[in-house]
């Protein structure tokens, strides 16, 4: 009789490290699916909205987007002329030492990409957590299309945390095969840097009004002069009797083959005070220039290479034209020309937008920081000395109207030895919000930034914008000043509505400077000279700068009283009083924002990824 169990299965009997075996085995299958799938053709342009070329010759273009649900930037290289690799990534300031790296390299037969760092001493290492993810590669035409995607933060000792403000990118070609990525001597590269905004803020574009009219200050086909850093400037002129309009938006124009060139590029109004400026057109620093143009310093519009169209919020516009406004406007451009091309020719500059259909409210440009003083000085051999400069609760109680202001835009400023700027909201003793931050600012890279959101002051709060200073390679102390060898720390804050108020910055009383020179003085053998006609510079000069003097130097910077500086556009202060005013008492600070770390994807070993990319060039 027929058993009522059914037959034993004939299929063979599988084992888990089989099973495993054959799903990691379809995994690996739909990765090369995706990745042949990747490399079919080149990414739609628009999946990259951000773009900047990275050599002066343009032969590496990077393009880019952000995704904020993702915490992750998604990155798009051309390399126009591969020839055995390169190195890409991220660095404090740019340096190829202690930097974060994707690499690209070939022994010649293979080549290979994975995620690296370099110590302090630039020897390369394959990083243990492979967090440049590679999306695929494409040969085009133009040239071999490399996509990969990098998170924010990955919580990796040795990456880079990608964060709000300036990111030093940083480039190396590689000339020759390398056995592997150890063998790369990172001094012998031919390599640079760019400086972009990497995290855009995602902002939705404003409804353009239809009768929108567009007005390009641009250069006369220029020759860019055969020198690594020229500063252009070119006199411009709005048509007689024009009436007031609203600008709405601008956007950069740069001359096709000049995008490595054109660094960045900035339009200022003249002091409506002058009934006429010299229609220039020449080297900012020539003995030529005439000194009326040092009037002409309003900005109305500002671009640097990465930035795309800035639009003013749909309540507001800026105005120019009408009475009060000067006709005159001064483009300056600043060329960056380090292989020295001659011959160049160029006609960029920066489209306007406007409209005559005046918006609900006129933007303005506020003022924030420090004064233009030499009672702010850094000492010399400092690798991170602050100044702080403070618009009071006393001003924005005088100066601003009840229902306060809407800041929209920043551009923070200092000269060379800046490193860092941060302006916060104070309310009520606690800091409330920051304004806008660039913990690797440059001096180098200045545009005018869409905040991610806008910032509501009203009367009676207080803003602080602070400034870190490096002045390891200087011998003497730097002051204050307008001289690029001199200090600023300004933030130029875009809001609306516009008020009387223009300037809101401080610095410290000069007679508590006056009695820190006192107190040196005693301390260092009478050396520094208290005589009434040395001037402030001098005496910082003669300061021997030992450990008790700049010690000293940052206390009376940290408690001593401050004048304040709450003016008109007239350059008047409000009314009131404004000397030996106590520092704001902040009880509560911001924390300072942790890295936010993703889910761990579990370990991955520290191996490069494969490419078959063909023979590369010999």
């Amino acid at each position: 009789m027929q058993s009522s169990r059914s037959k034993p299965c004939s299929c063979p009997s599988l084992k888990l490290r089989e099973v495993a075996s054959m799903y990691f085995t379809l995994v690996a299958a739909f990765l090369v699916i995706l990745v042949v799938a990747l490399q079919g053709s080149a990414p739609r342009q628009s999946d990259f909205p951000y773009k900047v070329p990275l050599d002066p010759q343009g032969l590496l273009e990077l393009s880019w987007n952000v995704s904020y649900p993702e915490q992750a930037v998604h990155f798009q290289l051309l390399i126009r002329e591969l020839q055995f690799g390169l190195l890409f990534g991220m660095s404090d300031r740019g340096e190829f030492e202690n930097a974060d790296l994707a690499v690209l390299w070939s022994d010649g037969h293979s080549s290979y990409f994975g995620d690296a760092w370099s110590d302090a001493k630039g020897q390369l290492h394959m990083d243990s957590q492979q967090d440049y993810q590679l999306l695929g590669a494409h040969r085009a035409p133009e040239g071999l299309y490399l996509l990969f995607r990098r998170a924010f933060s990955t919580c990796d000792p040795k990456d880079y945390l990608i964060e709000d403000g300036t990111v030093h990118l940083i480039y190396g070609i590689l000339e020759k095969p390398v056995r592997s990525l150890q063998a790369i001597n990172v001094s012998a590269l031919h390599g640079g840097l760019q400086r972009v905004q990497l995290l855009k803020p995602n902002i939705s574009i404003p409804q353009l009004p239809r009768d929108m009219k567009t007005m390009e200050i641009t250069a006369p086909d220029v020759v860019i002069p055969s020198q690594e850093t020229t500063y252009w400037c070119y006199m411009a002129e709005l048509p007689e009797g024009f009436p007031k309009h609203h600008i709405i938006m601008y956007e950069p124009v740069v001359t096709a083959g000049n995008e490595a060139l054109v660094h960045h590029m900035e339009v200022f109004q003249c002091a409506a005070e002058f009934d006429s400026f010299p229609l220039y057109n020449g080297p900012c620093d020539s003995k030529m220039k005439p000194e009326r143009l040092n009037y002409c310093r309003h900005v109305l519009a500002a671009w640097a290479m990465g930035a795309q169209a800035f639009y003013y919020p749909e309540e507001a516009g800026l105005a120019f034209g009408g009475p009060g406004s000067s006709r005159y406007l001064r483009l300056e451009i600043h060329y960056h020309n380090p292989l020295v091309f001659k011959g160049r020719r160029d006609s960029s500059g920066i489209r306007l937008y406007y409209t005559a259909t005046l918006r609900p409210y006129d933007a303005g440009i506020m003022e924030l920081g420090l004064v233009y003083t030499p009672v702010m000085a850094i000492p010399p051999g400092e690798d991170n000395f602050i100044l702080t400069g403070y618009c009071t609760d006393k001003c924005t109680q005088l100066a601003l109207p009840a229902a306060g202001i809407r800041i929209f835009a920043s551009q923070l400023h200092t000269h060379l030895a800046g490193r860092k700027v941060v302006t916060v909201l104070s309310r009520d003793g606690r800091e409330r919000q920051v304004v806008n931050a660039d913990r690797h600012y440059s001096p180098h890279f200045q545009e005018i930034r869409m905040l991610k959101e806008v910032v509501a002051v009203f009367p009676g709060d207080e803003l602080i914008t602070t400034c870190t200073y490096n002045t390891e390679d200087r011998s003497r102390a730097t002051v204050g000043g307008f001289g690029i060898l001199e200090e600023m720390c300004v933030n130029y804050v875009h809001y609306y509505p516009q008020t009387q108020l223009e300037l809101c910055k401080s610095a410290v009383d000069p007679g508590y400077l006056h009695r820190y020179f006192n107190l040196v003085n005693r301390f260092n053998d009478e050396e520094i000279c208290m005589c009434p006609q040395v001037s402030v510079p001098q005496q910082f000069y003669s300061i021997p700068w030992n450990t008790f003097n700049r010690d000293v130097l940052k206390s009376l910077y940290g408690f001593a009283p401050i004048s304040v500086h709450c003016n008109k556009s007239s350059a008047v202060r409000f009314p009131g009083e404004w000397e030996k005013q106590p520092l704001p008492s902040i009880s509560e600070r911001l924390r300072e924002p942790g890295p936010r770390c993703p889910p761990a994807p579990g370990p991955q070993p520290a191996a490069p990824v494969p490419l078959q990319l063909g023979q590369l060039r010999r």
